[in-house]
């Protein structure tokens, strides 16, 4: 396949990628998400077993419908683990208007077979190379954990046909950003040892 335009250097993809959660209106093209499932598949894999799938959803009536299915299954399932402190962030998902892809009118869910001993780490492996793609194509991303819950449920798997023996790892949505973009700051790296031969 050819090889797309990129704007950034990879490197420049992985200091500029962040979490976006404001998107412009505007479609991403098919050709545009063919090149990010190629940079997806091109991840490394744990016994070469590339155990990876994707759900493509492109249906604002249906991420609409889902986002409000997922919410009430979030708030649920962390309820019992979240900290007083972070209640204020959680009650957002109580908001009718608040939509957990941020408006955003492209997501790829990434499903790994079950199967696969290492699936899971496989495929976020696979998110990862996706997002960085997407970074370097000018495009945003952002990671939704909230509708993990959702993808579990039979009559939603049913509706996006996922099979049985795969599951739900990284729902992330795709899209040209409305916000600026930026640089967040880390924490420098923590190392526990560093030996070299003397």
């Amino acid at each position: 396949m050819p090889v797309p335009e990129f704007e950034k250097s990879m490197f420049e993809a992985l200091l500029a990628r962040r979490s976006v959660r404001r998107y412009k209106p505007r479609k991403v093209e098919s050709s545009t998400i063919n090149n990010l499932l190629e940079a997806a598949v091109r991840a490394p894999t744990a016994l070469g077993q590339e155990p990876w799938a994707f759900v493509i959803i492109q249906d604002k009536i249906l991420l609409k419908s889902l986002s409000d299915y997922a919410k009430p299954l979030f708030l649920s399932q962390i309820h019992q683990h979240q900290s007083k402190q972070a209640q204020h962030k959680l009650d957002l998902f109580n908001r009718p208007d608040f939509n957990i892809f941020h408006d955003a009118n492209t997501l790829i869910v990434i499903c790994g077979e079950k199967n696969a001993p290492f699936f899971t780490a496989d495929c976020w492996l696979a998110a990862e190379n996706m997002m960085l793609a997407a970074c370097a194509m000018n495009l945003g991303s952002c990671v939704i954990g909230s509708a993990l819950s959702a993808f579990e449920v039979p009559e939603v798997r049913t509706k996006l046909r996922i099979p049985d023996n795969y599951s739900a790892v990284a729902p992330i949505v795709i899209g040209y950003p409305d916000e600026k973009n930026i640089p967040s700051s880390r924490k420098s790296p923590v190392v526990f040892s560093c030996i070299s031969e003397v």
